[in-house]
């Protein structure tokens, strides 16, 4: 499934911020662009920040903003962003951030095998590596839609 949601539109590498809100919104404006979201999706992340702390950065160097569905959500979407140079979003376990994968659902349900697939991806080592090791914006959607997301039974 996430293979058709990162796509020429939805990654974007080697991009310049000041701040961790400022990276939020680039990131945000990339879910708009592609039709996933209206505006108030991107204002809603930041709030979600502000109110909530950095609950948002999951791992070393990697965040995960989101927010609500009902904060203008059209359809299921998620972006990329790897930062030119990381931003600290305020945890220290995890700071600082370089790279930002962004997910805006319809509802608490449809997205479910999109964030199962999701955490296959992030918990790729190599994949986070060569992505911060400088891999294109075409070989990083190419990895994606190439990766199998097959669920391993243990």
């Amino acid at each position: 499934m996430i293979q058709k949601l990162f796509t020429d539109q939805t990654v974007a590498v080697d991009i310049e911020v000041k701040s961790w809100e400022e990276a939020v919104r680039y990131g945000g404006a990339m879910l708009v662009d592609a039709g996933n979201t209206d505006k108030n999706y991107i204002d809603a992340m930041v709030q979600n920040i502000q109110k909530m702390g950095q609950y948002i950065v999951i791992a070393p160097g990697l965040a995960m903003p989101h927010a609500r569905p009902e904060y203008g959500v059209k359809k299921i979407g998620m972006s990329l962003v790897r930062l030119k140079n990381p931003v600290p979003f305020g945890n220290e376990e995890y700071d600082p951030v370089d790279i930002l994968i962004f997910i805006c659902a319809i509802d608490q349900t449809t997205h479910i095998t999109a964030l199962a697939e999701l955490m296959i991806l992030i918990e790729d080592e190599p994949f986070l590596a060569a992505v911060r090791n400088g891999m294109t914006k075409n070989e990083i959607i190419s990895y994606i839609q190439n990766k199998d997301f097959t669920v391993k039974d243990d």
